[in-house]
């Protein structure tokens, strides 16, 4: 049986959220991921700990931001590979650049798959 949209959608932001727990020690506090076209949307609420706040906001020095932000785009780096295979196995197509970002003020961060190919959803009954 093929996949809704909503159910590769679900997948993705289910690993994403593992991801998270597992490579940053905390999940994020709100997860959802869109398709559109060719591009897999990951937006993650939340996911800054107590002591990456405090850091990205002490003294209002811009140096703690981008320490923030480098740790994080490391992080996911380096579980990359991973993250590229939950992509591929759940739309069946391959991630041909992956852009993120991390908001410091927000806590939130957003992750954008670029694919090779929109991937193949059935059209909705009804």
């Amino acid at each position: 049986m093929e996949k809704t949209k909503g159910q590769i959608e679900a997948e993705i932001t289910e690993a994403v959220i593992k991801f998270e727990k597992e490579y940053m020690g905390r999940g994020p506090v709100e997860a959802k991921t869109y398709i559109i076209d060719d591009m897999v949307l990951v937006r993650l609420k939340g996911v800054m700990s107590r002591a990456e706040q405090q850091l990205a906001t002490e003294g209002g020095s811009p140096r703690g931001r981008d320490l923030v932000k480098q740790v994080r785009c490391e992080s996911l780096e380096r579980g990359r590979m991973l993250l590229e295979a939950v992509v591929r196995n759940a739309t069946g197509r391959n991630a041909v650049s992956l852009h993120t970002d991390i908001s410091t003020v927000t806590g939130e961060r957003v992750i954008v798959f670029t694919l090779d190919a929109a991937p193949l959803i059935p059209p909705k009954e009804g």
